[in-house]
């Protein structure tokens, strides 16, 4: 993905714009929206949400998310950068 893909919160109704090499979490951020997070490297799982609809990838090669939390949509979004438009099920974000 090369360019600006938008980021919606499903819950929330909240949109926001994200380009690489941001990290969903990081352009969450600066569109004043606060994720849950902590590690901000993939393993504590504090930041876990599931995806509706899109597709990520992982700026590392071993994010702790389960094959089986995969395959019902799971995302680190503190590792994952959007490929695509994505819907995100959030239902902690919160505006700052």
């Amino acid at each position: 993905m090369s360019g600006t893909v938008n980021i919606t919160l499903a819950g929330q109704q909240w949109t926001f714009e994200a380009a690489p090499p941001a990290t969903v979490l990081e352009a969450a951020e600066r569109a004043g929206i606060r994720l849950p997070s902590s590690c901000r490297n993939g393993t504590c799982r504090t930041c876990l949400c599931r995806l509706e609809n899109g597709a990520v990838r992982y700026t590392i090669d071993w994010p702790g998310v389960s094959p089986d939390e995969r395959r019902e949509g799971y995302i680190l979004p503190c590792v994952a950068v959007a490929d695509t438009d994505l819907v995100l099920e959030a239902p902690a974000a919160r505006r700052v």
